[in-house]
């Protein structure tokens, strides 16, 4: 809990920073962290750490300020002591740049209690604070060097930021609706608008899934063991509902922070302030929680869903909190009628040329990378529709898939985790924006995506001509080939029903795994069933699978014969190759079906959009074959 920095203090000067509380605590921390380290030196090294430590020990603010102080220093002596302990707290500000973790609260209850203040007003206040901190951090810090003369030549200040890692706008827990049982909650303060430093890469105890996100027979949630004190809190509009993360202050747990907030749309803060009940709270990091305590629980009394990780290092990685979220996501889908969707859904703005009349994608507007939710809406024809709405306006991507040109456009927004791992490096950046998540589209086209078998070159990479019962075992049977980022094997093939909806409903020996949800999901799935065979005899939507052949190099049953014979050069080339050739199928299929529903209007639109959605589990060519179309159609400059 010491490792964490919440500063609170409002400083405006050097003298004002040194006198911090929170200069005070970093420093203690510092000091421990170093000393720490010290003491286990040993060898050779021993007589000088011992020197070090009675260095370090006695060091407080008082003799920063006293350097700021001093004019001149009266002896050599007295001016080389002072460049030591400015030496060391540069040693102090970098780690606080570079291994800290800090987050700067302001409170803004104002949000809630008068109209002069809004959530764009707050977000304007905290990132003009993050701002002056950093900038009052770099002077400070400039001026000890000045003073102790070692602020000579050139000056390296531009590069340098020093703001926190999260800027947060909170307002009191109390005003969420929140059951008696969970009390204790209401005193974690809520943060309504962030402020996140990005192009960092926080390394986590884990990098990979092993541990399912299952259903529990009892509540994980303990009211009387719960520290408000030690807890930060996040309510999120994830889909239709309203879910508050809570993430627990300590080094592991506390990076998912910025992570969730480069991922998720805020909640807003009438869903909060207008005595909405919450439909789900998710805990990550409960030092108190016991192994059996992974999961997610319904609890019928309270009407909520409580979703819990507990504090183990194998479960501090960002996919046991983002995978999770989502979980609580498809439960509450599932339970209200609708069914969720693993998969990445585009809607495409077609325009037609004026002269030639032909189609063209104009712009691409990215609805959900990883999940969304798909509910019958009723038309005007009284004919059920499936409507499409996201979940994230972020991607967490694997950087392993993604071509050198990605990577660059990524930087700047980016919040990364594990990038020295490897394998499974990810990076989480903002893709769409909450307005097109929200937004509801008719489903035009709906693809299961294989990512294993090989298609000849020339043949078609997308069989969109399917019944609709053909391509739903598809879906049902849920093939793909693993790249190695949860605990199957890279190159193994592995099943999961419907693409793993979280949680998994069966397993692959088709055992089902939660009767309750499993029974509600076939009474969904159904009436999906009914109105897709409707608009597929009216021409209406396209249903099949799409062949990205992301892993087929990789996956043991494909050959090199059967590379070769279908146009690759190596194994290598088909995963850069393979969502280029489906890419290019794609958009000739969206084409077709522009110019199908144009008719439908009789030629008298200039615009229409088609919403396609890739069913597939994790690598299964989802972005990847987004991030193709763009390269190919040009909508991203290179």
């Amino acid at each position: 809990m010491e490792e964490i920095l919440e500063i609170r203090d409002g400083c405006t000067t050097p003298d004002q920073l040194l006198k911090s509380l929170a200069f005070s605590r970093y420093l203690k921390m510092y000091k421990k962290a170093f000393i720490d380290d010290l003491k286990s030196r040993n060898g050779n090294q021993r007589q000088e750490a011992i020197q070090k430590i009675n260095f370090i020990d006695p060091i407080g603010a008082r003799d920063f300020l006293q350097i700021l102080k001093t004019e001149e220093f009266q002896s050599d002596t007295e001016l080389e002591q002072a460049r030591a302990l400015v030496r060391f707290l540069d040693g102090c500000f970098h780690h606080f740049r570079g291994t800290g973790y800090s987050r700067l609260v302001r409170l803004q209850n104002d949000v809630v209690s008068t109209k002069e203040e809004t959530p764009k007003t707050v977000k304007n206040k905290i990132t003009h604070k993050a701002t002056y901190l950093s900038d009052l951090i770099l002077e400070t810090r400039r001026q000890l060097l000045d003073h102790v003369q070692l602020e000579q030549g050139v000056r390296r200040t531009p590069g340098l930021d020093a703001a926190p890692n999260v800027t947060a706008g909170e307002i009191s827990g109390h005003y969420l609706n929140l059951p008696p049982d969970y009390v204790s909650l209401a005193y974690v303060p809520l943060t309504i608008a962030a402020d996140i430093q990005t192009g960092i890469d926080y390394s986590t105890p884990s990098n990979k899934r092993a541990f399912p996100f299952y259903e529990l027979d009892h509540n994980p949630f303990n009211d009387s063991t719960f520290t408000p004190e030690e807890w930060v809190s996040v309510p999120l509009r994830v889909g239709a509902f309203l879910i508050i993360v809570y993430i627990h202050k300590s080094r592991g747990c506390i990076e998912m922070e910025p992570g969730l907030l480069n991922l998720f749309p805020f909640a807003k803060v009438e869903d909060i302030s207008e005595n909405r009940h919450p439909d789900g709270v998710f805990i990550f990091g409960d030092p108190n929680a016991k192994d059996d305590d992974l999961g997610y629980y319904w609890d019928e009394k309270n009407q909520i869903l409580v979703g819990l990780v507990p504090n183990r290092d194998e479960l501090k990685y960002f996919g046991y909190a983002k995978k999770p979220v989502l979980t609580l996501h498809n439960v509450l889908a599932i339970r209200s009628g609708h069914i969720p969707m693993h998969c990445g859904c585009t809607r495409y703005i077609m325009r037609f040329d004026k002269t030639t009349n032909e189609p063209y994608i104009a712009n691409m507007l990215i609805k959900a990378d990883d999940m969304g939710r798909v509910q019958l809406e009723n038309g005007k024809d009284n004919l059920h529709r499936p409507v499409f709405y996201g979940t994230e306006t972020g991607a967490f991507a694997c950087l392993d898939g993604f071509s050198d040109q990605a990577k660059l456009q990524m930087a700047g927004r980016e919040v990364g985790y594990n990038q020295k791992t490897g394998t499974n490096a990810r990076q989480i950046v903002p893709v769409t924006d909450g307005t097109e998540v929200a937004r509801g589209d008719v489903l035009d086209v709906l693809l299961y995506m294989n990512n294993f078998n090989l298609i000849e070159k020339g043949a078609s990479t997308i069989q969109a001509d399917m019944t609709e019962e053909e391509a739903i075992e598809h879906f049902r049977l849920g093939e793909r080939v693993a790249s190695g980022s949860t605990k199957t094997h890279r190159g193994s093939k592995e099943s999961s029903y419907w693409a793993n909806p979280f949680p998994l409903l069966k397993d692959e020996n088709g055992k089902v795994l939660h009767p309750d949800l499993y029974e509600k999901f076939i009474i969904n799935e159904e009436n999906l069933i009914e109105a897709t065979r409707t608009l597929i005899e009216r021409k209406e939507m396209k249903i099949g699978v799409a062949y990205s052949q992301l892993m087929a190099g990789v996956y043991s049953e494909n050959s090199d014969e059967d590379i070769t014979r279908c146009g690759y050069q190596h194994r290598n080339d088909v995963e850069q190759q393979g969502p280029i050739r489906l890419a290019e199928d794609l958009i000739d299929l969206i084409k077709s079906q522009a110019i199908a529903k144009r008719k439908r209007f009789n030629d008298n639109v200039d615009q229409v959009s088609i919403t396609v959605a890739l069913i597939g589990d994790s690598r299964t060519g989802k972005s990847e074959t987004a991030e193709k179309m763009e390269g190919i159609l040009n909508l991203q400059l290179v």
